[in-house]
């Protein structure tokens, strides 16, 4: 993950010295598209067995965050639909018995639909920051997990999926290279409602919430 993020930011310095040369935005229809990092936070996994009910403490890997956004610039605000994917493996779990599982295999893959409305902050120079959210749905896909505690090996969690509310807020910088191309630096606060995860085991109740950085690249026509 850390020569990934490296990446990222080894583009975004290499675009730097176009900056002097660069046109402020214009409005107008646009497409971009972008690829970053996403750090789920951990989550409290609500579960019911059949015959009783309690809650694991579940921790993620870091993941990553992709996705493509449509919209209209308007010059001070943007409206744009966005579809997004973030995906991140499966750490830890703690049991309410106090059992720490250490996950060996097992991921959760969050795919979102979403209505965003983001509004630039204009000014002189080619960099502009922005500010907003949006609204929309996410599906969101739990695998089939396995882990080991102090009990031994076994499955988790059963694969399971369901779709939800979810929101964002964010901000970031649209930096200018030209009147139809600027590099998008991000940040975006994902979360949803509790999603209902049914599987052989029993009923995984959980809300999926995350941090997530990005870099992307936006198009007006």
């Amino acid at each position: 993950m850390k020569a990934y993020l490296m990446a990222l930011a080894t583009l975004t310095i290499f675009s730097i010295p176009s900056l002097g040369e660069a046109a402020t935005s214009r409005p107008g229809p646009y497409f971009s598209a972008f690829l970053g990092g996403s750090f789920a936070r951990n989550a409290t996994v609500s579960v019911f067995d059949g015959i009783s009910s309690f809650s694991d403490e579940v921790s993620y890997d870091s993941g990553i965050y992709t996705g493509g956004t449509g919209g209209y610039d308007f010059g001070f605000m943007r409206l744009e639909g966005e579809l997004s994917y973030r995906y991140a493996d499966l750490d830890t779990v703690a049991w309410t018995n106090g059992d720490l599982i250490s996950i060996d295999e097992g991921n959760i893959g969050v795919f979102a639909t979403m209505f965003n409305v983001f509004f630039d902050l204009q000014n002189s120079s080619p960099v502009t920051p922005y500010l907003g959210g949006g609204i929309g749905f996410a599906g969101i896909y739990l695998s089939d997990t396995f882990g080991r505690g102090q009990f031994g090996y076994g499955q988790i969690y059963g694969e399971s999926d369901d779709t939800v509310f979810a929101y964002q807020a964010g901000a970031g910088l649209d930096i200018a290279l030209n009147n139809r191309y600027s590099l998008d630096i991000g940040y975006r606060y994902f979360g949803t409602d509790k999603a209902d995860l049914d599987s052989y085991l029993g009923t995984n109740e959980l809300k999926f919430e995350s941090h997530n950085v990005l870099v992307g690249f936006k198009m007006k026509f």
